[in-house]
């Protein structure tokens, strides 16, 4: 029951930054022709959304320059020369360097920490806001056929909470700190290795979250009917409702959850969305 108008392509241009538009560029395709949107743009009281909604271009967006900034210096890292000694082979001149140091490797992998972290962080805030009565607009308390009776998604919605907490406490910079060894020669460390190892759990636990919002968010666009959402979504809905039943009675939903969670991390979700010219395909 939110508002399009802040995903209008001139907002974005005013701004110019290449993720934003991209972001919003996405979300106008995805909700394009959904008859729940339409359902209240003319008797809508309301000034604006909360910024969980309102600012996903801006938020997505600047996650997505990041990545797209990692990327490029992946791929120079990826075809450098980082030896040492490096051997010049035009004179035959052997330098001693400090092309090892994989200060631009840490940065990189702060830089997607950061990105990662944030991503859940929206994502749970939105969550937040499904399952609340007080902000869903007429939705059953935690997306509950039976509220009171059961819980219906409420432990997840902890969930999601939970492992949104633990990205963030994952996120403090690595590239920062350094410890000298090797009698003080080894003096100033990238400690890269431990600002990459860290990524795939964090990685992880964004999955489950965002599996955890699809949940919630396909639950919730249910309860709307006989109005319906965008041709595109109902698409992605397909695919949850293959995977995974409505929540009616509680059940147990780690298993429904982890069932979505592979979904998001082999991409089966935006896939067809991609290929069939759906979503705008980002370029790198």
């Amino acid at each position: 029951m939110g508002s399009t108008r802040p995903f209008r392509s001139e907002i974005h241009a005013l701004r110019g930054l290449r993720g934003q538009i991209d972001a919003a560029h996405c979300l106008r395709s995805l909700l394009q022709d959904s008859a729940i949107r339409e359902s209240h743009r003319e008797d809508d009281e309301r000034v604006q959304d909360p910024y969980s909604i309102r600012c996903q271009p801006q938020v997505m967006g600047a996650c997505l320059d990041q990545f797209r900034q990692v990327a490029q210096i992946l791929e120079i890292e990826a075809n450098a020369v980082t030896d040492n000694p490096i051997v010049i082979i035009e004179d035959g001149a052997i330098l001693s360097g400090g092309n090892f140091h994989a200060e631009p490797v840490a940065f990189g992998a702060d830089q997607c920490a950061l990105a990662i972290t944030e991503i859940g962080s929206i994502a749970e805030r939105r969550i937040a806001t499904m399952v609340d009565p007080d902000q869903n607009f007429g939705l059953p308390a935690f997306m509950s056929p039976e509220p009171g009776l059961n819980s219906g998604f409420m432990i997840a919605e902890v969930t999601a909470a939970a492992l949104m907490a633990e990205n963030k406490q994952r996120a403090a910079p690595c590239s920062i700190d350094s410890t000298p060894t090797s009698a003080n020669q080894e003096d100033h460390v990238s400690m890269a290795c431990h600002a990459a190892r860290r990524l795939g759990e964090m990685n992880h636990n964004l999955a489950n979250i965002i599996a955890i919002e699809l949940l919630v968010a396909v639950q919730g666009i249910e309860f709307r009917a006989p109005i319906a959402t965008s041709p595109r979504l109902i698409r992605v809905m397909h695919i949850v409702r293959n995977a995974v039943t409505p929540l009616e009675g509680d059940r147990y939903l780690a298993d429904d959850i982890a069932a979505i969670k592979q979904l998001v991390m082999d991409r089966s979700i935006i896939k067809p969305l991609v290929e069939d010219g759906l979503l705008p395909k980002l370029q790198p």
